[in-house]
């Protein structure tokens, strides 16, 4: 007699039981036995950058959908089971006598390591390994594919080459009923990982405990828990599963009207209480809410709106291409997507802070210092002590909720690259990726090539003023005065400039702005810090630096860009660690030179708004062997004539 299937369902970022074409593929086997499990993957918890917050979205998860595993089947649950799935898995196929092992594909890079591994393991043991796209609408590969084998970088490569793929599928239902797992013994041995390096060593405030057992500390294949993390508590007021998802999806669905119009670039990235976008973009990370069951709600009611309706890039339904652009970028390019070196489609910029390699030329998660100044730059970035209120807000926010506006976003990180600090974007992506309850490895370090024009988008003239830009939605502050309460009672005419403030009116506000925004009390009173730049003048710098980098036109693939030899192209006084022949020359050379300069007040213009960059998606292809020849279009030409770089001297610190 033939054999019954007894099936292990590895749950990954498919934390929902609606719409789930592996779970589907799982149970049209009719298994004897269903195990649905979840491997937890040191990976996660020591090597990818994750706060709190992300944490208990996750786990917030994986505990819903365990609850509604257990609801259609009270002998069944999620089961965790503490160790990596490259050692683990292999134990399970002859412990629990597996047949096949059922998953959704996933295409990131470390993902695709694992699971390739996780595959030829299980081929080694004679079980079948079902796997199913369910993550974006596309398979990123196909549309990789149809895309003449390039990875897909702008919108309308990814709206020729879907169709040719077929029609996205409409949602599949919930199951109704679950099989009951098998025996679940773990007689084995369990592989206890290396827990260097820690990545998130920052976010603990006590010992991580949670592989002392394998099947969690009472042996019941419990989520584990933020205190078995060592984690400190989670700040954001937002909450993960499958369930809150499809409710707030419901909620989004019965106002027909906005969502058929909804147009993103016109929402205000100002609005927190309530945000102005849905917030569903964590969900469709950890799969709580299905791409498709989104897309095709949107869709419906998008056919029967009377009105004139929104179309993609900017409506609801263009978030998700633009989300499946990234994928199809990322599954081509694989780990080389996330850096500059060896990327053959980011452009080369000489930033500062720029990534160390391994001996593969893979970044390592550290960076050189080339400039003491740069490195006090990113640490008030990335902490909201800038001395301009908009960035600081937007940073505070993104730190304490885990979550931004994506124009906020556009904001700090257009601040933190080419239009501020001239900071590697890498510095900015590991932030989110530490920060960011909605992090998507693709989409965030996608957004950020794009927001550095090194990739997706080259209108680098295009610069948001941290003045400006937030008076269009948010005149008198109300967004600031939340996330920087020290600059609540300050008058409107200063909220966006408080460094212009007499000294009366700052007594009378009760902050004072003055120091690094290390001290939270000077003189007796509140303090809120000083900018740390003059924009201006560091708006230009980094245009002349931008400029002198697409002149040179190198990409990340280039042998000069690998061997350090770059340098020889750039002159020495050019924005970034251009001096000497190695990164610790201009390093030693940096030094010598500095010198830290601070912005006055009432000496700190304002930049004129150009508007934010259009997310229409760039159709500039970046590593086209013709790069140098692109015509500029007449929006660049326009913002030339506004922002005529004057020459100035680039600033240094000691």
């Amino acid at each position: 007699m033939p054999v019954k299937p007894r099936v292990i369902y590895w749950f990954r970022t498919d934390l929902r039981l609606h719409d789930s074409p592996a779970l589907k593929a799982a149970l049209d086997l009719k298994p004897e036995c269903l195990w649905p499990i979840w491997c937890w993957d040191p990976h996660y918890v020591y090597r990818a950058r994750v706060g709190p917050n992300r944490w208990q979205y996750l786990l917030d998860c994986m505990n819903d959908v365990s609850a509604s595993i257990t609801k259609l089947n009270p002998k069944s649950k999620l089961h965790v089971i503490r160790e990596a799935p490259q050692t683990l898995l292999p134990k399970l196929f002859k412990e629990w006598q597996v047949t096949h092992l059922v998953f959704e594909k996933d295409t990131d890079a470390y993902a695709r390591d694992r699971d390739a591994e996780v595959s030829r393991l299980a081929k080694e043991a004679g079980v079948e390994v079902v796997i199913k796209v369910g993550r974006t609408l596309y398979d990123p590969d196909e549309l990789v594919k149809e895309n003449g084998g390039r990875p897909t970088m702008s919108i309308s490569q990814v709206e020729k080459a879907g169709p040719k793929i077929g029609d996205i599928p409409r949602p599949i239902p919930a199951p109704k009923i679950l099989p009951s797992p098998g025996d679940t013994k773990l007689s084995f041995k369990q592989a206890h990982p290396s827990r260097e390096p820690d990545f998130n060593a920052i976010q603990r405030d006590s010992s991580e405990s949670s592989y002392v057992n394998i099947a969690g500390p009472d042996g019941d294949f419990a989520v584990p828990t933020l205190h078995e993390m060592g984690l400190k508590d989670a700040t954001t007021q937002h909450h993960g599963g499958e369930t809150i998802g499809q409710h707030m999806l419901d909620e989004i669905i019965k106002d027909e009207a906005w969502t058929a119009t909804f147009e993103k670039p016109k929402t205000a990235p100002t609005a927190f209480a309530p945000q102005a976008t849905t917030l569903l973009s964590p969900h469709m990370h950890f799969g709580s809410l299905s791409c498709r069951e989104f897309y095709w709600r949107v869709q419906d009611v998008v056919d029967k709106h009377k009105g004139k309706a929104s179309q993609p890039p900017v409506s609801l339904t263009g978030q998700l291409l633009f989300r499946d652009m990234y994928f199809g970028a990322q599954a081509k390019l694989g780990w080389y997507f996330g850096q500059t070196e060896g990327n053959d489609h980011n452009r080369f910029v000489p930033w500062h802070l720029r990534s160390k390699l391994d001996e593969n030329g893979i970044i390592t998660g550290e960076y050189t210092i080339d400039s003491e100044e740069a490195e006090s730059w990113f640490q008030r970035w990335k902490y909201g002590r800038t001395g301009f209120p908009w960035i600081d807000a937007i940073m505070r926010q993104l730190r304490y909720e885990g979550w931004i506006h994506h124009l906020a976003r556009h904001a700090v990180a257009c601040f933190l690259t080419r239009g501020g600090c001239y900071i590697d974007w890498v510095r900015g992506a590991e932030v989110f990726e530490e920060w960011l309850i909605d992090h998507e490895s693709a989409c965030n370090i996608g957004n950020w090539q794009w927001l550095s024009c090194t990739a997706f988008y080259s209108q680098f003239y295009r610069c948001y003023s941290p003045i400006a830009f937030p008076q269009k939605t948010d005149k008198d502050g109300q967004f600031v005065r939340h996330f920087c309460p020290e600059l609540k009672d300050f008058p409107t005419k200063y909220i966006y400039e408080p460094w212009k403030a007499p000294l009366q009116d700052q007594k009378k506000a009760g902050c004072l702005i003055k120091g690094d925004g290390t001290m939270a009390q000077i003189d007796g009173m509140k303090a809120y810090p000083k900018p740390m730049f003059d924009f201006n003048e560091r708006r230009t710098i980094c245009l002349d630096g931008m400029k002198g980098a697409y002149h040179v036109n190198l990409y990340g693939n280039d042998p000069r860009v690998l061997d350090g030899t770059w340098r020889k192209l750039f002159p020495d006084d050019a924005e970034g660690p251009t001096e000497g022949n190695n990164d610790h020359e201009a390093t030693v050379q940096d030094k010598k030179i500095k010198k830290v300069t601070e912005a006055e007040p009432g000496k700190q213009g304002v930049d004129e708004d150009y508007g934010a960059a259009a997310d229409t998606g760039g159709d500039l292809r970046s590593g086209d062997k013709d790069g140098n020849k692109r015509k500029r279009g007449k929006i660049n030409g326009t913002l030339d004539a506004f922002v005529a770089p004057r020459k100035t001297r680039k600033t240094k610190a000691k």
